[in-house]
C-alpha cells in the first residue's frame, strides 16, 4: 500500500542494505561494493570438460586437465561461483558459524546461473542430525532451496543423510579427508523405497569444495542408488594454486 512507501523509505535510510563482503552500505541487498566485487573471481568457461577446473585460455569444448585424463571422476563437473578467497571465505564462514543465513540467497544468486541444462533434482550436503540440532539450519540447504527458487528444479532435502558424524575436514590433507567421510553417508530409507535420485541428473549443492573428498563421496552415494548424473554445484572452490581451505 502507497501509505507503506515513507515507513520502507526511512526502514531502508535506517538500515541501508551493506556488502555481504565488508559492511559497507550499499544500492540493494546481496550486492557487493566495487572493491569486494572486483576482488572475487568468478569461474567459468573456458574449463576442464570434465571437472571445470578453470583454464587460463580456450583449448576447445572437449580439453581436459592432467588430472581427469589420469582418473576420469565419477561426478559430471564442479561448477563453482567463484574461486576461494578472503571475500568468498568470509561469506562462508559467516553463514555456517555466525549465523547469518541470508548469505545463503547471495551465494545462491550466481551459483543458479551454473546450473547445468536437463537438471531434475537439486540434493543439498547434509549435515549429521546433531550438528544441525546445534547449528540450527543446514547451510548447503538453504542455499539449495535459493537455487531451486530461482531455477525452478525442485531440491529434495531428504534425500541423502550423514549417517556418522565426522570430523572438521580443515587443515587435512587429501587423504585423510577421503578417510574422515568414508561410508559417512548414505540414501535415505524413504528416498530409496521410492527411487526419488534413480534415473535422474542430480545437482549436489554445498558452500565450498576444497579436496572434493565430501563430494566425492556423496556422489558416490547418489550413482550406486541410481542417479544417471551427478553435477557438483559450489558457492566457492579452492583452486590448485591457492589451497588455502
Amino acid at each position: 500500500m502507497r501509505w507503506l512507501d515513507p515507513i520502507g523509505a526511512a526502514a531502508r535510510l535506517a538500515l541501508p542494505p551493506r556488502c555481504p563482503g565488508c559492511g559497507t552500505p550499499v544500492a540493494a541487498d546481496h550486492r557487493f561494493c566495487a572493491t569486494c566485487w572486483n576482488s572475487l573471481r568468478f569461474l567459468g568457461p573456458p574449463w576442464c570438460a570434465a571437472c571445470n577446473l578453470p583454464f587460463a585460455h580456450d583449448r576447445g569444448d572437449d580439453a581436459r586437465c592432467a588430472v581427469c585424463l589420469a582418473d576420469p571422476p565419477r561426478h559430471a563437473g564442479l561448477r563453482a561461483a567463484v574461486a576461494y578467497g578472503p571475500v568468498a571465505r568470509s561469506l562462508a564462514l559467516r553463514l555456517k558459524y555466525g549465523g547469518r543465513i541470508a548469505f545463503a540467497e547471495t551465494m545462491a544468486g550466481p551459483m543458479a546461473r551454473l546450473l547445468p541444462d536437463g537438471a531434475d533434482l537439486i540434493v543439498p550436503v547434509p549435515l549429521h542430525r546433531w550438528r544441525l540440532w546445534s547449528r540450527g539450519f543446514n547451510q548447503a540447504g538453504l542455499i539449495a532451496a535459493g537455487v531451486a527458487s530461482r531455477s525452478g528444479v525442485p531440491v529434495d532435502h531428504d534425500a541423502l543423510l550423514r549417517r556418522r558424524q565426522t570430523l572438521s575436514l580443515r587443515g587435512l590433507g587429501g587423504r585423510a579427508r577421503a578417510r574422515t567421510v568414508a561410508g559417512a553417508f548414505a540414501i535415505s530409507g524413504e528416498a530409496s523405497r521410492e527411487g526419488r535420485v534413480r534415473d535422474k541428473a542430480v545437482v549436489l549443492v554445498d558452500d565450498v569444495c576444497a579436496s572434493g573428498a565430501t563430494t566425492d563421496a556423496c556422489t558416490r552415494v547418489l550413482r550406486s542408488a541410481g542417479a544417471r548424473s551427478v553435477t557438483i554445484l559450489c558457492w566457492a572452490r579452492v583452486l590448485p594454486e591457492t589451497g588455502d581451505y
